[in-house]
């Protein structure tokens, strides 16, 4: 299972692409997007679709790598994280139904 910096750094190998050729596409300063594939630093939503939009992927995807990452993160060491990722995801469903 790969980190959302990872996945990136992975794309744009893949294409063949420059860190400068990816700053300039997405307007991200390059030395930031070189600390988001290694971990150092967490993109915005809106970065994270700059992302999607340049390597031509599935927004989704990359919004659901970066998300679990911030919640991984958050609960690497919790000694119940997987008990509170399952009232968290309980919850979630609930309060999608407050929403309607």
């Amino acid at each position: 299972m790969k980190t959302f910096g990872e996945i990136i750094k992975e794309l744009r190998e893949e294409q063949n692409l420059l860190l400068r050729q990816v700053s300039a596409l997405t307007s991200i300063d390059q030395s930031i997007i070189s600390k988001f594939e290694k971990g150092e630093r967490k993109p915005s939503r809106a970065q994270v679709l700059k992302f999607a939009e340049v390597y031509k992927i599935s927004p989704s995807n990359l919004i659901i790598s970066w998300q679990s990452d911030k919640v991984a993160y958050d609960l690497l060491n919790e000694n119940d994280a997987e008990a509170i990722l399952k009232v968290a995801e309980s919850k979630v469903k609930y309060l999608k139904t407050l929403k309607k």
